[in-house]
């Protein structure tokens, strides 16, 4: 059987347009879910939930937990993936929302180390647990709807749209956390913004139902052509891109978690400026990434998926010393604008192509586990980050993050010049692609 390309005798296209948000409004939310938790980890749990007597052991054992739920991201990746191919995207980000916000509910209403001793850690980890599965299902199928809804020469700015989503879901979680400490006192100022998801979830879900299947995966099921198990057949034959795009999103998800949850232990630490600093500058540079992932988007369909990705990957070799010099001046300025440098051009360019050119790498019938497996992948490393850069800090100091930082551009960008460039335009489809799938 032979798998034939999916822009003939398509079913109906949704209005990209609304198909992009629908699927960018989900992922804010469920960004939302995930990114409160690692505000919390970093600046509440370690005492809330392990008692620590030693600040940077507390710090440690939050970011463990912190870690879980990337290490179960390539679980979730792997049954979105699979099913996402089976049954269609759709089902999948209704599935997807609904674990992620369960969890995070539960979260908030958690009871402390000092209510419930050790129960109260193993229940955090557990759902901690959940969150990751959900997250992981989340990312592949919200792209996909955008990128498959999306004609084809504007694939790379509609599927920078859903990745707005995390930004966004970034500027609501840190906006929820400074209002929650305005507002409240006590253990609340951590709960009410695991709570608050309640609201967010339910918006979500009743947008996410308003949009139809993906017009791609339609087709495929139309001409009876679904593999029966498309994650381990994506896994058989291209397990060489797989592990290609977890090393692509190293600079992209690594980076961006030393410069937002690693950043905040480290300034209270290194007693070098309040966090709420850091917090201020992670807002500043997610409202900057509202804009700047469309240009970046827009961009690729002009000139390529792999300039505009080199180029946060070559920013993100360059940034890692001077970031931290810039942050141990302690001025607030100097916080702010490393902080919202890092995120703009260190995260920003990297993380607005990902979703096209990634998706660009596999035919439609295994794309959805190509994408998530590799997508989730790379969180087995970057989960452990925050850990690791805070345990190397404590005997190395400021320099070994910094070189963390910059070693994992290093690896981005010789994955990227490994990548086979994508966009239309600039260096035609490779059709043995889309052929590889057939039968022996």
């Amino acid at each position: 059987m032979q798998v034939t390309s999916s822009n003939t005798s398509l079913p109906h296209r949704d209005n990209p347009i609304k198909v992009s948000v629908a699927s960018m409004i989900g992922s804010a939310v469920e960004s939302y879910d995930f990114f409160i938790y690692g505000t919390a980890a970093a600046a509440y749990f370690g005492k809330v939930f392990f008692a620590a007597e030693s600040e940077i052991i507390g710090v440690l054992a939050a970011f463990a937990t912190l870690a879980v739920g990337f290490v179960m991201r390539p679980l979730g990746g792997y049954l979105a993936g699979h099913y996402g191919d089976r049954i269609g995207r759709k089902a999948v980000l209704f599935w997807s929302l609904l674990i992620m916000g369960l969890a995070t509910i539960a979260i908030g209403a958690l009871p402390t180390y000092a209510q419930a001793g050790v129960v109260a850690p193993i229940l955090l980890i557990l759902l901690r647990m959940i969150q990751g599965i959900g997250f992981g299902a989340e990312w592949g199928g919200a792209v996909l709807m955008a990128f498959e809804h999306a004609p084809e020469e504007k694939r790379g700015f509609y599927g920078a749209v859903p990745q707005l989503g995390i930004p966004l879901g970034l500027l609501l979680a840190n906006g929820s956390f400074l209002l929650s400490v305005a507002v409240f006192e006590g253990d609340w100022v951590w709960r009410a913004p695991f709570l608050a998801s309640f609201v967010m979830v339910a918006i979500g879900m009743f947008i996410r139902m308003s949009i139809a299947e993906s017009p791609d995966f339609e087709n495929v099921k139309r001409q009876n052509k679904l593999v029966k198990m498309p994650a381990v057949e994506v896994i058989r034959r291209d397990w060489r891109l797989i592990l290609r795009i977890m090393g692509l999103r190293l600079a992209e998800t690594g980076g961006y978690y030393v410069t937002t949850s690693f950043m905040l232990s480290y300034v209270t630490l290194a007693h070098v400026t309040s966090t709420r600093n850091v917090l201020i500058g992670t807002l500043v540079g997610s409202a900057f990434g509202l804009v700047s992932h469309l240009i970046y988007g827009a961009l690729s369909d002009r000139i390529g998926r792999k300039p505009v990705f080199m180029l946060g990957a070559l920013f993100t070799i360059a940034f890692g010393i001077p970031m931290f010099m810039m942050i141990n001046t302690g001025a607030v300025i100097m916080v702010i604008t490393a902080v919202s440098l890092s995120l703009l051009f260190s995260h920003d360019p990297i993380f607005a192509v990902e979703s096209s050119w990634f998706s660009e790498q596999f035919p439609t019938t295994v794309r959805s586990s190509g994408i998530s497996l590799g997508y989730n992948g790379t969180s087995l490393i970057a989960g452990f980050l925050p850990f690791i850069a805070t345990a190397i800090y404590g005997t190395f100091g400021w320099i070994g993050p910094a070189v963390i930082f910059s070693s994992l551009g290093v690896v981005s960008a010789l994955c990227g010049l490994a990548t086979r460039e994508t966009a239309p335009g600039r260096q035609q489809h490779n059709d043995a692609v889309r052929m590889t799938y057939s039968e022996a």
